[in-house]
């Protein structure tokens, strides 16, 4: 049945009572994931240790939770139109007291039982029924909780805003709306902003952040606009967690009057869209401010239409919690052409650099850096340089002379493409790849996209993405799973009955020569920073890779990367890093479009990219998704539990009646949703 566990037998539960001394006094040690980074922080880090090096192996699954969503799209009719289906599955719980909580794709709200899988209550508003929300279509990755701290023995809250662009907030100990937020329980998003948007255009998939008994929402807007003013604005703005008032509003494009708007020529701060926050944001209540990343402005690939240096797009913004004020910003891509939105959350933590102790906010990015910084000045821990960059022949475009470069720490993935770069396991292959890749144009990171075709590495995917780090208190280690994915960007004019660009972009991926792909490995890996020193402490492939590739064969290769991307979190015992089925190397034309691209050419302004799974799994290309653990110390790898499924959401872990769960996200590419718990056998 939807939303019903498949628990331990009651058997092995009691056994595990009597085998643990004081369960009641062990109880009173229970506990939480609060968000589903963790914490406000974004750190990723549970003190618990009972799941180590000399047992990681022996987990098991406790319960399987089977999400809401997987009866809709079987039994409900709405749901036999193929761009209702749910593709993505990246719901991540939080736990608080005796609940998990969680917000599945399509928007329903849902508590479970920590210890057994078993659904308590669900609440589903139905928001699907305003149809495919925009870009990646009926996702989401979690709920955020509220306890009035005037009244802590009045039911908590969960608040989330969904696909449907709905604010809402539901009582946590039965699922009912709270009537008196918003509107009976809701504030609709797409009132209240600098200017109107339409609903197909303007969803929610990530979780609003807390500060102050505040909730900051971000959006996720189309990425297919047919035109410089066709973009919804990416306001980010607070809502009184009470009530549901709107209290501010930032503009992440700049508006008349504010600081910023001379970076936008002939006032296209004025019609510009997009620069908003899709992914995660990160909170310092004691400081009092939000941080927040956010994207790049319409159109991600050509900006003649937005000349400047485009503030506050792709950049890391301190505000003030419950004004919204602006503290500081650090913009990490001027003009941006790449798609190189801050996806990822900063994540903040105490380091000891030199001898003195910094209040630091660190943030991987998809290119490949980590930037550091002081969370409450601003200032970087050390130097960024500004770096000339190869500019652009596009008639109308003008690129940005220079962009930022940290000194420290160093990149964590791949940067450019160069020809000593192509994969070498034999001449043939090496030679065939440097034909594929002479065929377009490329260089170092930040060239700039042609209508030869432009190979960009990192590609938009990263670098690292939304589940950003993982960061150790105890030793002040930063771990950052990342994933080498390069891109092609082919620009070109545009029918103009369809859009009123002057450019746009068709993007794909880059592969190599016999479906291989086209750089040296890795492909995938973790990369570990001793941030005392701004150093990488390791940094190890994740997954095997293309290794049993027949034009491999007789080659003792190490292991290679699986070329997904992974998720980690880190304990005082171990780093555990979670990841799928390894992607194909392979993107095929033929499979071409991007999954929220299901519209005609005129809706998404011409904007497409090639779908990068292929149709076929062959056993050189395949690695079982996985929970691996890691000594955090070396990167050596510990244990691994194979997942039953995919799964490209991020675990969570947490004590609940003495015992220690890792749970996380399964299903999707045609399985079903599910979680899965593990913990050790009782």
């Amino acid at each position: 049945m939807s939303g019903e566990a498949q628990p331990a037998p009651a058997a092995a539960l009691l056994g595990a009572a009597l085998l643990l001394p004081g369960v009641a006094q062990i109880r009173a040690q229970d506990t939480d994931w609060p968000t589903i980074t963790g914490g406000n922080d974004a750190g990723r880090y549970a003190a618990l240790d009972q799941i180590d090096a000399s047992n990681f192996a022996r987990l098991e699954p406790a319960w399987r939770w089977r999400l809401p969503d997987n009866d809709l799209m079987a039994n409900d009719p709405r749901f036999e139109d193929a761009s209702m289906k749910q593709r993505t599955h990246v719901t991540t719980p939080i736990k608080i007291g005796e609940r998990l909580y969680v917000v599945t794709g399509y928007g329903i709200a849902a508590a479970v039982d920590p210890a057994t899988g078993t659904t308590v209550w669900k609440h589903d508003p139905q928001s699907y029924g305003h149809g495919r929300p925009t870009n990646h279509g009926f996702t989401h990755k979690g709920p955020s909780f509220w306890r009035d701290p005037e009244r802590p023995e009045a039911p908590g809250r969960l608040i989330y805003a969904s696909t449907d662009a709905i604010l809402r907030a539901v009582y946590a100990d039965e699922g009912t709306p709270v009537r008196s937020f918003g509107n009976h329980g809701g504030v609709d998003l797409t009132t209240g902003l600098h200017r109107a948007v339409e609903r197909r255009k303007y969803t929610v998939s990530s979780p609003a952040t807390i500060c102050r008994d505040v909730a900051i929402v971000g959006s996720s807007i189309s990425d297919g606009p047919l035109g410089p003013d066709d973009g919804p604005p990416g306001d980010v703005r607070g809502f009184d967690v009470r009530t549901g008032r709107q209290l501010w509003t930032f503009h992440t494009v700049p508006q008349e009057g504010e600081h910023g708007t001379d970076t936008w020529e002939d006032e296209s701060w004025r019609i510009t869209g997009g620069a908003n926050v899709w992914g995660l944001m990160s909170t310092d209540e004691e400081l009092g401010l939000a941080y927040l990343p956010t994207s790049t402005p319409t159109n991600d690939w050509y900006g003649g239409h937005r000349r400047g240096d485009n503030l506050y797009a792709e950049s890391l913004v301190a505000v003030d919690c419950e004004t919204g004020e602006r503290r500081w910003h650090f913009q990490a891509v001027h003009h941006g052409l790449w798609d190189y939105d801050f996806a990822a959350p900063a994540v903040l933590g105490d380091l000891v650099v030199d001898g003195r102790t910094v209040q630091a906010a660190m943030l991987p990015s998809k290119q490949a850096f980590l930037y550091v910084f002081d969370r409450e000045t601003g200032d970087p821990l050390w130097p960024i340089e500004e770096r000339q960059v190869p500019q652009t022949g596009i008639p109308g475009e003008q690129t940005s002379a220079s962009q930022p470069f940290p000194t420290k720490p160093p990149p964590f993935d791949r940067q450019g493409m160069q020809l000593a770069d192509v994969i070498d396991f034999t001449p043939e292959v090496r030679a065939e790849a440097e034909r594929i890749l002479t065929s377009y144009q490329y260089g170092p990171m930040y060239t700039p996209p042609s209508e030869r075709g432009t190979v960009a590495m990192p590609g938009f995917e990263g670098g690292a993405s939304w589940p950003g780090g993982a960061f150790d208190p105890d030793t002040g280690r930063l771990y950052v799973p990342s994933f080498t994915a390069p891109i092609l960007i082919t620009l070109r004019r545009p029918d103009p009955n369809r859009s009123s660009f002057d450019f746009v972009a068709r993007v794909s991926g880059f592969h190599g020569p016999f479906d291989l792909p086209i750089s040296k490995p890795p492909y995938s890996r973790v990369t570990a920073y001793d941030m005392s020193r701004g150093d990488i402490a390791w940094q190890i492939p994740l997954g095997e890779g293309p290794r049993r590739h027949p034009r491999l064969a007789g080659l003792d290769l190490p292991l290679l990367g699986s070329g997904v991307r992974g998720h980690a979190l880190v304990t005082k015992t171990l780093l555990i890093v979670s990841s799928g089925h390894s992607r194909s190397f392979r993107y095929q034309e033929a499979k071409a479009e991007r999954e929220w691209n299901e519209q005609p050419e005129e809706v998404t302004g011409g904007l497409a990219w090639t779908n990068p799974r292929s149709a076929a799994r062959e056993d050189w290309r395949y690695t079982v998704p996985a929970l691996r653990a890691f000594d955090k110390a070396t990167g050596e790898l510990v244990a691994e539990v194979e997942l039953p499924a995919h799964s490209d959401g991020s675990p969570i872990t947490y004590l609940h009646g003495g015992a220690q769960y890792v749970v996380v996200s399964i299903g999707g590419r045609g399985e079903p949703f599910e979680l899965i718990a593990y913990r050790l056998p009782g």
